[in-house]
């Protein structure tokens, strides 16, 4: 596509990303990055979140798929400890949620 007509080029989205979002403090003048602590802590967040989701729930369903097959129950093993999964990450998730508005 011509200039002008519609597209977009990266340099206006780098500046725009760049200049255009809010700033950290109210404050006049270009917004600065954020600091490297916020974020570290927000990438710790979100990796300790993800495996709060992933681990109970993938382990609990290979060892149901593992209980089925060994013992010829399927699909019972693996709904129950599925659910089970989801509920022990709900609560890891909600423990977590909590230390965070703590902190």
């Amino acid at each position: 596509m011509a200039p002008g007509h519609g597209s977009i080029s990266f340099e206006f989205l780098v500046l725009y990303l760049v200049y255009m979002r809010a700033p950290d403090e109210p404050s006049a003048g270009t917004p600065r990055p954020p600091k490297p602590s916020t974020v570290v802590l927000l990438l710790g967040t979100i990796a300790d979140t993800t495996w709060r989701m992933f681990v109970p729930i993938v382990g609990l369903l290979l060892l149901g798929l593992w209980i089925d097959t060994t013992f010829a129950t399927l699909p019972w093993a693996v709904i129950v400890l599925t659910i089970i999964g989801i509920v022990i990450s709900a609560e890891l998730i909600r423990r977590q949620l909590t230390n965070v508005k703590k902190s």
